[in-house]
């Protein structure tokens, strides 16, 4: 009798022959709804890969000299899209697969996510025509996205609510992040409406160190010494709860002070040596605890090595931005090092935490070594390329242009490399033939 050749039995683990059968099949969208990051992934994918060919399109018209009608300031809509365009989907994505093991509850169906995702990834393309088009198209496409991470976040709060789990610190801590996120985006949206880029950015500052920043703090906290100390022995999972608390506190803290910088411009001496005075020793802080961590120990394993990674991002954000405030502080706000401290942390730590934690989840979940192979581990370095180039080019006006231009060009290489290659996995069997 033939074997059927997706079932445990003929797959044997994973063999070379398991995978050729596997990848083999034809691609079908039914697989999206096998597990909540397949579905959630892919569309996270999408939007990421469309974000960076839009924002590589512009700079390149810029670079050329060709004029674009914009409806929302260029600068406002690059912040808005690169901050909450794609996160939340990968949010999605990872919450309603790991959260259920967090909480002690069954799986959750991935078409329960269908219309949320659906209503924020279909918003977005309504917001990005927006862009070019006029602000009303955009504040709806906005209420979209608003209506569908309300819609999300509500079902993880009643997931919250329903768990008897000893330990719900990270879940209550996602949920109140997930709570800043539904505000930040409506604000977005009423910013839109009333044509205010004032409360645009202000919103975009809310959802970034509100939102954003927060939930990648409850990541890093729960998942980097937990998978350092199983891969290296001598190692321990510490990650006593006053950390966690103090590095959300701390991203909120700089939401506060990012809006003082837009709504109380020039922002005060003693302001900015406060600043300083916050920010060289938590990222001194932050250096500390890359290396209690196991930074220097996990090098040897390539996907702790990019959690790890990501991680020391986050510490040189902070240091530049201590270095950053301290100039303006010296100068009366004449020099700084530009955007280089937010897009180490923007590229740098978000960008490089989600590639590793995406890869690990779709790899696990699809039936695969949980490892950063060959191509994983190239797209990273390519990513980590992105982060450089762009920092660099913020500190150094002079070649800003033909550096970003490098920068967009890899960080877009690094994403679309990344959506092809697990894309085709979202929409095929799992290697070992378990269900989704």
């Amino acid at each position: 009798m033939k074997s059927n050749p997706i079932t445990p039995a003929s797959t044997s683990g994973t063999s070379r022959a398991a995978k050729i059968d596997v990848m083999a099949l034809p691609w079908r969208p039914i697989w999206l709804l096998a597990a909540p990051h397949r579905l959630a992934f892919f569309m996270a994918s999408l939007m990421l890969v469309a974000s960076s060919l839009w924002w590589g399109f512009i700079l390149a018209t810029r670079s050329l000299n060709m004029a674009l009608f914009w409806a929302v300031p260029v600068s406002a809509a690059h912040a808005l899209l690169m901050t909450m365009g794609f996160m939340p989907l990968f949010f999605a994505g990872f919450l309603f697969t790991a959260g259920p093991r967090w909480l002690g509850l069954p799986e959750v169906n991935a078409r329960r996510l269908l219309p949320g995702l659906t209503l924020m990834l279909g918003g977005w393309v309504v917001v990005l025509i927006g862009f070019h088009t006029h602000a009303t198209v955009a504040c709806a496409g906005m209420s979209l996205v608003a209506a569908g991470w309300t819609g999300l976040a509500l079902k993880f709060l009643a997931m919250l609510r329903r768990s008897h789990a000893p330990d719900r610190v990270h879940a209550r801590a996602v949920t109140l992040a997930s709570g800043v996120g539904i505000i930040a985006l409506w604000m977005t949206a009423v910013s839109l409406a009333v044509d205010s880029e004032l409360l645009l950015r202000s919103a975009t500052q809310v959802g970034l160190w509100g939102f954003i920043a927060p939930v990648f703090a409850v990541v890093s906290h729960r998942m980097i010494p937990f998978f350092g100390a199983s891969a290296v022995q001598f190692l321990d999972a510490w990650r006593p709860m006053w950390l966690l608390w103090l590095m959300v506190c701390m991203f909120w803290i700089e939401a506060v002070l990012s809006a003082a910088d837009l709504w109380w411009w020039p922002v005060s001496v003693t302001l900015r040596w406060c600043q300083v005075a916050l920010e060289l020793p938590y990222a001194l802080l932050l250096l500390w605890l890359a290396l209690r961590w196991g930074l220097v120990q996990s090098l040897k394993i390539r996907l702790i090595a990019m959690l790890h990674g990501g991680f020391a991002w986050l510490a040189i954000s902070f240091a530049l931005h201590a270095v950053s405030h301290a100039l303006m502080a010296l100068t009366n706000g004449e020099l700084s090092l530009g955007l280089a401290p937010l897009h180490a942390m923007t590229m740098g730590y978000l960008g490089a935490t989600m590639f590793a934690m995406t890869t690990r989840l779709s790899s696990g979940h699809g039936g695969r070594p949980v490892a950063a192979d060959n191509p994983a581990w190239t797209l990273y370095w390519i990513l980590q390329m992105a982060v450089l180039l762009r920092v660099v080019a913020a500190i150094w006006p002079a070649a800003s242009t033909p550096l970003t231009l490098l920068s967009i060009s890899a960080w877009t290489a690094a994403t679309a490399g990344w959506a092809i290659r697990y894309g085709r996995w979202f929409g095929r069997p799992r290697l070992d033939g378990r269900p989704g």
